[in-house]
Order: structure tokens, then C-alpha cells, then sequence
């Protein structure tokens, strides 16, 4: 059975339910045909006993008149052999009958269906067959009286033994015929419906399951073919179509998530091109600062020494700073770090931090000015990362401001959460680059352009694990705006 297919299977069990509703029809069809037939016959013969009754008299003064018994049953054998003529007694004891020796089963007969069928005329009603100890038939019964006082019952079976004899034969036979034919016509016209039927049902089926072995060789080419399917193509909504529609999404989630991996895989490419290109700037300026010092060390002159060994440590600092950056990224994208919060104030945060970049500002000329709003609530975060996140905007905007240019910082409460917002009036983002800032590290060929970088990347990985984000808010006039927020 597991090694059918689903037409295989539905075939099999219809064919099965072909067959037993056949021999359930026949069966139904004669039995109903054969108490139809016997309500008519007892209906027909309901008067045959008092008939009988009245034309043969039965009891004389003396009890039962056995010679009219005698020819009451030659009589009757040779009229109709398939009635049975019983005497009752008011017991319902069989005091008289024509059976064959050894044929009689019971000595008394049940009078509740001979009371029924005295006071009823509903059809059929069987009594007691005295030839069977568990057989019922249709009957005729006329009290016999004497005296004005019943004495017995003249007990006629209207389809007697030899009558159930021919009957089991010709039952078995209109059986058999009716069951043949019946198999015969159902199962040729449910070879011709069915046939369709499971066509017209299993073609989408079909078609699905040819659609999901072309994804296990087409590749993503017939994924996507497949997820730009519609998800309703008709009106059904029954199971195959479900199951469709559920294909059609896991391929368009498979599609999507192999277009954000490849995404991904494109960014680390670009990641480790831009920061190949980083590092290899100061390494070759160090490298060639380190190379003159050591080839021309005996002709240059103390300050050009001095001077190139300056150049050199601001190179190997750069270099760095950078290996940090990155070490602190990958632990920061690998979860190696978790946020320790705390409760604390902000605003102390920001001026904290503004001293360590006031003597910077003011080399460039620039103004740092903070926006804190009255009575502002704790925040609870980690208190190191969103002094890293405050130090690196904070220092991006430094370098992209022009001297004498501005930098502002503003505080406020909004909801349950403190907004931040860093801004400048620096060159700005080029449009082209806004929408990978947070994910693309700077190239330091590129210094004239204000793009993303390392600092960024970080601000947003602290940012993410106290689950808020960073954005870039767009504004009127040159420069760029930052914007987060955090819980208080």
C-alpha cells in the first residue's frame, strides 16, 4: 500500500467502496423486495384462517375433530404446499399439525405477535415458525370459539418450509444476478466517471508536484519563477490549493532569504575590500617612513628623524586603532558582548563626554553645544556602550565639520524612552550612500565624501543590543542628523 501512488491509492479505495455499496444495494434490494412481498401475501391471506376456520369445523363437542383435521391438512397440502396449518390451544401449545416427523422444533408458539395481529392490521408481523427454533414468518390466526370462549387457535404460516426452501435458491440467485449486474454497471461507469473525476482532482496535484521537481534541478532560477507565482489562482480554497499556496510562500521565503544572503556575501566583500584598502594606506605610509629611517639614517638630521618616527607612530596608531575597531565589531556581531545595564543620566554622560573632545573642537574652531531638556528621567543601559556610541558620533562629526562649524547634541523625553540627536553642518550624506551607512565601512580614498564607517557599524551593534536603532534624519540645510532613542 505505501508503494501506490496517490491515483493508485484513490483508485483502490474507491473501487472498494464500489464493491460494498453493490453488495449493500442487493442485499437492501432483496430484503426490502422480500418483506414487501411477504407484508402483501399476509395482507392478502390476513382472512385465510377464519376462512378456514368456518369452513371446517375443527371442535366438535367432544374437543378436536381430528378427521376434519386430517383433510383439513390433505386438503391444503394439495391446494397450497406452502401454507402450515397449526392447532393452538389457548396456551398457545401446538395440539395439532401436519409436519413431517421430526421436523416440529418448539411445543408452543408465542401468543404476543398472534394478539398484535388480531388487534393490528400494520404489515408485515411475524410469529413463531414451529419447524425453526429461532425462525420467524408471516402468519394467519383466527381464534377458535366454543361456547362463546376460546378454546384455541387455528395457526396458518403463509410461506411455510418448502416455500423457504425454493425461496433461499431463487433469493440467492435474484441476489447474485441483481449484485453482477449492479458490479458490472457501477464499475464500468466508475471507470469512465472516476476516471475523469480523478483527473479533473489530481491535475493540480500534478502540477504542483511537477512544479516541486523542477525546484530540485532548476536551482534558485525556478525558485524564483515559482515565488512570483500568484498566491490564489482561481477561487478554491480546499486542501490541494492550501498546499499550493504553501509552496509559492516557501519559495518566495527561500527567494528572499538567498537574495539577503547574497546581499550579505556582497557587503562582506565590499567590508573586506574597503578595510584591505584601510589598512593598507597607513601601513604603507608607515612602511615607508620606517624604510627612509633605516636606508637613510646616517644623512638625515635629528628633527627629520624625529619627524619621521612622529609619522610613523601616527601610522601604527591608525593601523590600531582599526585592528580594534574590527576586534570590537566581530564581538559585538558574534554576541560575545552583553549590555550590563544600569540607571543613570544622560545629560552627566554627554558633558563627561564633551570634555574629551573640547580641546579638539577648539583646534578646529567648532562649538559643542548640548540641548538637554529640564528634568530628564534615568535611562537604563549599559553605561561604557552608549559612552562608546556618544564618543564615536560625536568624533564623526568632528571630522566631517568644517572649522568653525557646529555641533549639537539634544536631549529630550518622548513616550517611555529618551531621544538623542546628534547633528553638524558638515558636507551631509550623498544619497547614493545612505542606504548602506550603517553597514559599509569608510575608504580612506574617499575622505571628501562623508560615507559610513567602523564607528558607525559599532554604534549600531550597541545600539541593537539595547533594542533600539540608529537612523539618519534628513534635515533642511547641509550636514547630517543622527537619531536614537533609549529606555528609561
Amino acid at each position: 500500500m505505501r508503494t501506490l501512488t496517490l491515483s493508485q491509492r484513490l483508485t483502490l479505495i474507491f473501487a472498494l467502496l464500489l464493491l460494498t455499496s453493490c453488495a449493500l444495494l442487493g442485499w437492501l434490494q432483496v430484503r426490502t423486495s422480500t418483506q414487501y412481498s411477504q407484508a402483501v401475501i399476509q395482507q392478502l391471506s390476513g382472512d385465510l384462517a377464519q376462512h378456514i376456520n368456518q369452513s371446517y369445523p375443527l371442535l366438535g363437542q367432544d374437543g378436536l375433530n381430528k378427521e376434519s383435521v386430517r383433510r383439513l391438512f390433505d386438503h391444503l397440502m394439495a391446494v397450497n404446499p406452502s401454507v402450515e396449518v397449526y392447532l393452538l390451544d389457548n396456551q398457545g401449545n401446538i395440539v395439532g399439525d401436519g409436519a413431517p416427523v421430526g421436523h416440529l422444533k418448539r411445543e408452543r408458539v408465542d401468543l404476543q405477535p398472534i394478539q398484535t395481529a388480531l388487534s393490528s392490521r400494520q404489515y408485515p408481523i411475524y410469529g413463531d415458525d414451529p419447524r425453526s427454533l429461532e425462525g420467524r414468518k408471516v402468519f394467519s390466526v383466527a381464534p377458535m370459539r366454543q361456547n362463546g370462549q376460546v378454546k384455541g387457535y387455528l395457526y396458518v404460516i403463509l410461506l411455510g418450509e418448502n416455500y423457504s426452501a425454493l425461496n433461499s435458491d431463487a433469493q440467492f440467485t435474484a441476489l447474485l444476478k441483481i449484485v453482477l449486474l449492479s458490479i458490472s454497471l457501477v464499475a464500468l461507469l466508475g471507470l469512465i466517471v472516476g476516471g475523469l473525476a480523478f483527473r479533473w482532482i489530481t491535475r493540480p496535484l500534478r502540477e504542483l508536484s511537477h512544479q516541486v521537481r523542477a525546484l530540485e534541478t532548476g536551482g534558485m532560477e525556478e525558485m524564483r519563477t515559482m515565488a512570483a507565482l500568484p498566491l490564489h489562482q482561481g477561487k478554491g480554497n480546499d486542501e490541494i490549493s492550501l498546499l499550493r499556496q504553501g509552496v509559492i510562500t516557501m519559495a518566495r521565503r527561500i527567494a528572499e532569504q538567498w537574495h539577503r544572503l547574497s546581499q550579505q556575501d556582497q557587503l562582506r566583500r565590499e567590508f573586506i575590500a574597503n578595510i584591505s584598502h584601510d589598512l593598507r594606506t597607513p601601513l604603507t605610509s608607515l612602511h615607508g617612513y620606517l624604510e627612509s629611517l633605516s636606508v637613510m639614517s646616517a644623512t638625515l638630521s635629528e628633527a627629520d628623524k624625529k619627524r619621521y618616527l612622529d609619522i610613523a607612530l601616527g601610522q601604527s596608531q591608525k593601523v590600531g586603532a582599526l585592528a580594534q575597531s574590527l576586534f570590537e565589531l566581530a564581538r559585538l556581531e558574534y554576541g560575545v558582548v552583553k549590555p550590563q545595564k544600569e540607571h543613570f543620566s544622560l545629560g552627566e554622560l554627554l558633558q563627561d563626554v564633551f570634555q574629551k573632545f573640547e580641546l579638539a573642537a577648539q583646534t578646529r574652531r567648532q562649538q559643542l553645544l548640548a540641548d538637554i531638556q529640564p528634568a530628564l528621567p534615568l535611562i537604563d543601559a549599559d553605561l561604557a556602550m552608549i559612552e562608546r556610541v556618544l564618543t564615536n558620533l560625536l568624533d564623526n562629526a568632528i571630522r566631517h565639520a568644517p572649522e568653525g562649524g557646529i555641533i549639537a547634541v539634544r536631549l529630550w523625553k518622548e513616550g517611555g524612552k529618551v531621544l538623542v540627536q546628534v547633528s553638524d553642518n558638515g558636507p551631509g550624506i550623498p544619497q547614493e550612500l545612505k542606504d548602506g551607512l550603517f553597514v559599509r565601512p569608510s575608504i580612506a580614498s574617499q575622505s571628501r565624501l562623508r560615507v559610513g564607517g567602523l564607528g558607525l557599524m559599532i554604534v549600531r551593534q550597541m545600539l541593537q543590543l539595547h533594542g533600539s536603532d540608529i537612523t539618519l534624519v534628513e534635515k533642511p540645510d547641509n550636514g547630517a542628523c543622527f537619531r536614537f532613542a533609549l529606555p528609561v
